[in-house]
């Protein structure tokens, strides 16, 4: 069996660095600069342990890589792309392969499932950085993230246990889960808070303006009769990750909203976190002003190239309040 890792950043470079180092059959697909630096000079891979440098194979679409059904695809690209992605894998792929959507967001498994036959959906808590190409940086140690995984829409199987096993032996916790999709809500709920820290930079805070976006999106889910995992149950899962701080190599910098903005990337998946609230709010009566402000100013920072630190925190009160 072969690890596919398509989207190889912070998420998917760690996720293949780890797989790669215990011995499993990994492939990257990665694109421009990013790809071009895998392919001249491998995989610069920081963790608690320093930096190495790791041979592994890199293609710049799953057409130029010969897959087969024993194949499990990783997907680990942001959701603006998965369609995309998606598209080029339907092309190239036999239909019975395994799809795993490693990603933020509640929509990718429904886009693979219009695909594939064979997807589970993951939750992925694993704080890593991908700045500069052919370059990631674990940042939690001596587990590097938590990757429980589960069939979309539910239940459990030999193939999730494998992968969970094989991700357990890389150095993740990582369980097969009968109900996979709970996991992925409560950590949508947590993920609301990417928007206001890629709009508003590293230094400013907005517990106040993120409780009103969680009460929102609250009052969506049980609108919408979604069940998620409570906080308490979140925590204690949470505590299998051990964060590296200080001034360390392999401390992470920001959340991935951020480094999207800080790489320049022009895009945000802010239409895929408090975006999944706004539309939840708009199928079902809820107001949700707080979570369609965070949209639609990601998405304006986001394209206009000016990155993380644009607005300031009385801007966005300023403008929720329509001043």
């Amino acid at each position: 069996m072969r690890y596919v890792i398509y989207g190889a950043g912070a998420i998917g470079g760690v996720m293949g660095a780890r797989l790669h180092l215990s011995g499993q059959d990994v492939a990257l697909i990665a694109r421009g600069a990013h790809l071009e630096a895998l392919r001249q000079d491998g995989l610069a891979f920081t963790s608690a342990d320093g930096t190495q440098t790791l041979p592994i194979p890199a293609a710049g679409s799953p057409a130029e890589l010969d897959l087969t059904a024993e194949d499990v695809v990783i997907l680990a690209m942001k959701s603006q792309d998965t369609v995309a992605a998606l598209d080029a894998l339907f092309a190239a792929a036999p239909p019975s392969i395994t799809v795993v959507c490693a990603q933020n967001g509640v929509v990718n498994e429904r886009m693979a499932l219009r695909r594939f036959p064979n997807v589970y959906g993951q939750l992925v808590i694993l704080p890593g950085t991908h700045l500069e190409p052919g370059s990631v940086i674990a940042s939690a140690s001596p587990t590097y993230g938590i990757l429980d995984l589960g069939r979309y829409p539910r239940g459990s199987d030999a193939c999730a246990e494998r992968i969970a096993g094989d991700l357990t032996e890389a150095g993740f916790s990582a369980v097969a889960s009968e109900d996979i999709m709970p996991w992925k809500y409560g950590k949508l709920l947590r993920n609301l808070a990417n928007s206001t820290q890629a709009i508003l930079g590293l230094e400013e805070k907005a517990e106040g303006l993120m409780a009103r976006a969680h009460e929102e999106a609250l009052a969506c889910f049980a609108a919408a009769g979604i069940d998620l995992v409570g906080d308490d149950e979140f925590r204690e899962r949470f505590q299998a990750l051990n964060r590296i701080f200080s001034n360390s190599p392999a401390a992470r910098a920001g959340n991935s909203s951020w480094q999207s903005l800080t790489r320049g990337s022009g895009t945000i998946e802010a239409a895929y976190l408090n975006g999944e609230v706004v539309l939840l709010g708009r199928l079902h009566g809820v107001p949700t002003p707080v979570n369609a402000l965070l949209q639609e100013v990601a998405t304006e920072v986001a394209a206009s190239g000016k990155g993380p630190g644009a607005y300031t925190l009385a801007d966005l009160e300023a403008r929720l309040s329509g001043d």
